[in-house]
């Protein structure tokens, strides 16, 4: 064979044609492999009729053909096995029918059982089968598409708070002694804030704390009639600032020579200690609680926004908790048993109007055994038919079950009891009665006032608290009390809580310095718990919390003021009571992938960038998507905004927002 092959390769006398060769080869290599793929695909045909044959299993996906013509097969293969047997009707395949014969999606597929009120709901764009419309997703918070840079305000609106000014809705209340025109009146929808709130002119970055707490700059609060009487005893022009000498027509020899003398009025009070949360009712610029934060006590400054609402912003610039909000028709955004102190100095409140019911409101804020101060107006001293109202006043009080502990000069003291004992051994017909079982004294939000005395828990929650600081790491009764999913875990919860956040915190300390950053106020938008708060102060950062409880989640305020912390319910659908650059920090963990569903996320952005001081940050941590969201949104702000991984590393789907407002 070899030698034939040289010699038709070599040979010229006996060539042969170099096309014949090939083609004779293929022939031969074709006819091999024809052979080798025949046994090849008997073989496997023998193992896929082997395996059909099997009882199919319930988690293979049934298949259905369209046509399968009879066919009748024959084979002299030894040992075939029988043909697999007839599938029992029970376990034929229907046809769903999503794609016909020729791949196409149909519109006559079998769907399986639904719910007729959903699908309706849905077609005629409704939620819960009711009237209200669906919101798109432009509406509720998605972004579409790109977004330019905010517009500012108009000048006139650098001092803009949008639920306390909006004239067209507060205009349509009915004017009366009640002060429902003092009360919340968000914009309606599309009519909110849809650009950035302008700051005054020369506006410079805070004073620091302890020094701004007698000192401000005057061009960092409005320009008022009441900025411009620089000659009164509690704020005087200096300069280019203002200053606050913690005297005045409220405290004549100081504010620390009046709680001296509240101290030595009733030595139980042990401020810092058994009162560590007081509330200030009307208090002009904040320097009874200014002054209290010296021996450990937190103190929230309330005040309505007509004659007080510029004094609350210097409240705030001063770096003291404060809040605009009206003892008028409903409820105070602060839960049951809240206050262990409540201060009122002049006051201007009728205390004995509609049967009580604004006393009877201080007396749900008032914790079991908690106290109420009055400063009584100078007045009553020289005109007796004023004397009226504050016996009236006294006698609401000894029908509450209050206590007057000490009446010295122009301050009275009272005592709220610990238990119901004092309510149940009352006549059947002393007014005001008690409220029904089955009233919830912790629900605020969007809730008028009641002209009833709020029951005390029987188990004793609310009054047993631990004294400062060792309550705020020990789990509160009323932990126990919360309308919450989690049973047997709350104290697991509540621990794990406030370990993570003591962890971040830390993290924050040490990679973002944050002891240099001179914070202030600052604000918690979904505080749960109060963990992050709770870090902030074991970490020795000076400054106060503002701890919001959304209305989309539990209502958790019972247990921040347990804690010795302070807080608010809100729904962040809606902008909050406080004036334009008043917080140095906001935080939001998980916030907007939770209110993304009910809110528009840009206007809940804006509204921080209006609450927010110039010189501020946020930080904001959130899932990917939200984040990368958010992070446009900030940009469009003006915000210098970075986006970091997580303590939990590049791979997790957390990650960390941080904006910063820039003068």
């Amino acid at each position: 064979m070899k030698g034939l092959i040289s010699s038709l390769s070599f040979s010229d006398h006996h060539r042969v044609s170099l096309t014949k060769t090939p083609t004779f080869l293929k022939i031969i290599v074709l006819s091999f492999l024809s052979i080798f793929l025949f046994f090849i695909v008997k073989r496997f045909s023998f193992d896929i009729t082997t395996v059909t044959t099997t009882t199919p299993s319930s988690h293979e996906f049934p298949m259905s053909f369209t046509s399968i013509p009879n066919q009748t097969t024959t084979s002299t293969v030894a040992g075939k096995p029988p043909p697999p047997p007839l599938r029992r009707p029970g376990m034929a395949v229907e046809r769903t029918g999503i794609i016909d014969e020729n791949g196409a999606m149909t519109n006559d597929f079998v769907v399986g059982e639904f719910d007729e009120e959903l699908i309706d709901s849905v077609v005629n764009g409704k939620v819960n089968g009711t009237d209200e419309p669906l919101e798109s997703d432009e509406n509720r918070g998605g972004l579409r598409g790109k977004i330019g840079k905010f517009k500012v305000c108009d000048e006139s609106m650098r001092d803009y708070i949008p639920c306390l000014d909006n004239v067209e809705e507060s205009s349509r209340v009915n004017l009366s002694e009640r002060g429902e025109n003092l009360e919340r009146h968000c914009p309606t929808k599309g009519k909110g804030l849809d650009c950035l709130v302008p700051r005054p002119k020369d506006y410079k970055l805070r004073i620091p704390w302890p020094k701004s707490r007698d000192e401000v700059w005057l061009s960092n609060v409005p320009h008022t009639p009441f900025k411009d009487k620089a000659n009164n005893k509690w704020v005087k022009k200096k300069g280019d600032t203002c200053i606050f000498p913690g005297d005045g027509t409220q405290f004549v020899h100081g504010a620390n020579q009046y709680l001296d003398q509240i101290s030595k009025m009733v030595p139980e009070i042990a401020f810092g200690q058994r009162t560590r949360v007081a509330m200030d009712i009307g208090g002009g610029v904040a320097s009874f609680g200014a002054y209290l934060m010296d021996r450990n006590v937190s103190t929230l400054s309330i005040a309505t926004k007509d004659m007080h609402k510029h004094k609350i912003q210097f409240a705030l610039e001063r770096g003291v908790p404060a809040m605009l909000t009206a003892f008028a028709t409903h409820r105070l955004l602060y839960p049951s048993q809240a206050f262990d102190l409540i201060h009122c100095s002049r006051c201007s409140i009728n205390w004995t109007r509609d049967d009580g019911i604004l006393l009877l409101e201080v007396n749900r804020m008032l914790r079991a055994g908690g106290y109420f101060i009055r400063k009584a107006e100078p007045v009553y001293r020289h005109e007796e038919n004023l004397f009226a109202p504050l016996k009236e006043m006294q006698d609401l009080a000894r029908r509450l079950c209050w206590e007057l502990l000490k009446n010295e000069g122009d301050i009275s003291i009272w005592r709220k009891p610990l238990n119901n004992s004092c309510y149940l051994s009352r006549g059947p017909a002393v007014q005001p009665s008690l409220c029904d079982a089955g009233d919830d004294p912790d629900n605020v939000w969007n809730v008028n006032l009641k002209t009833c005395i709020t029951q005390l828990p029987e188990n004793g929650y609310g009054a047993n608290v631990t004294t400062w600081p060792t309550r705020l790491h020990s789990p509160p009764d009323r932990l126990f009390s919360i309308k919450m999913d989690a049973e047997l875990s709350r104290r697991e919860i509540y621990k794990a809580e406030s370990k993570f956040w003591h962890e971040i915190i830390s993290g924050y300390v040490g990679a973002f310095h944050w002891k240099e950053l001179n914070l202030r106020n600052v604000m918690d938008m979904r505080a749960l718990y109060g963990g992050f708060a709770a870090a902030l102060h074991d970490l020795n950062i000076d400054c106060w919390v503002m701890n919001v409880v959304p209305v989309s989640g539990s209502n958790t305020l019972p247990v921040l003021y347990d804690r010795g912390l302070i807080g608010v319910m809100h729904d962040w659908c809606e902008p909050f009571d406080t004036s334009p650059r008043t917080y140095d920090l906001l935080h939001a963990a998980a916030l907007f992938s939770v209110e993304r569903n009910r809110c528009n996320v840009t206007n809940i952005m804006l509204e921080m960038d209006r609450i927010l001081r110039p010189g501020g940050r946020v930080y904001i941590r959130d899932t990917t998507p939200v984040i990368e969201e958010l992070e446009e949104i900030a940009h469009a702000l003006g915000w210098v905004a970075f986006k970091f991984d997580g303590s939990e590393g590049p791979h997790s789907n957390w990650k960390l927002l941080i904006g910063e407002k820039r003068l």
